[in-house]
């Protein structure tokens, strides 16, 4: 695989619904039986802390492969002010093609395409296994704590990566992530009616 294989450009209109099933696709029984960022993705693009301009689709070959979206939110500082930051996803690969590196790729532009618009760091929730490839670290390192987290619970699930080097010198505070992420199961369930029946299983490994 190389860069030739794919293109990566703005989310269309039109496709909203192909990009919506791809999500879907992707997270299916992953997290929990069923999933619920196919309809996040979907409430997310009306949402006045969307940024438009950094809502990416990827495509192999005329199909759509993958996508990434990013939010702007922030972190409330321990000194009263609220430092801008963006938090990102649903970000997903085509099931039968992850771990072939078009993940990395498409998240790597993402982020560069961040960077120039002038934002200073993106959190969010991930693995640093993959993330850290592309120079997330754990945002307690950075300070930062995860809302509504008791001070002794495992955090390793909170990342953070600084588009402008020192952005985050001397901030300490507490993230917010922006209220469009959080969807009632009914809501879901009701949307998740506009597409092919899928079977919801309970598998090991997930955690809702």
């Amino acid at each position: 695989m190389n860069a030739n294989d794919v293109i990566i450009r703005s989310e269309k209109k039109e496709e909203y619904r192909k990009v919506e099933n791809l999500v879907r696709e992707s997270f299916w029984n992953v997290y929990k039986p069923g999933c619920s960022e196919h309809y996040v993705l979907h409430v997310l693009r009306d949402d006045l802390a969307f940024v438009k301009e950094l809502d990416f689709v990827m495509e192999r070959d005329g199909r759509l492969i993958g996508q990434n979206v990013f939010m702007r939110t922030v972190i409330n500082s321990d000194d009263g002010s609220d430092i801008p930051v963006l938090t990102m996803g649903p970000i997903c690969i085509a099931p039968e093609l992850k771990r072939r590196g078009y993940g990395k790729m498409l998240l790597d532009y993402s982020l560069e395409k961040a960077a120039e618009m002038g934002f200073g760091a993106v959190l969010f929730e991930g693995n640093i296994d993959f993330y850290g490839k592309s120079g997330f670290d754990y945002a307690r390192r950075f300070g930062i704590r995860y809302h509504d987290l008791p001070e002794d619970a495992d955090d390793s699930f909170f990342l953070c990566k600084e588009l402008k080097p020192g952005y985050l010198d001397e901030v300490t505070g507490v993230y917010q992530t922006p209220q469009g992420y959080y969807v009632d199961d009914a809501d879901v369930d009701e949307f998740d009616k506009e597409f092919p029946p899928k079977q919801k299983l309970k598998l090991p490994g997930q955690i809702f």
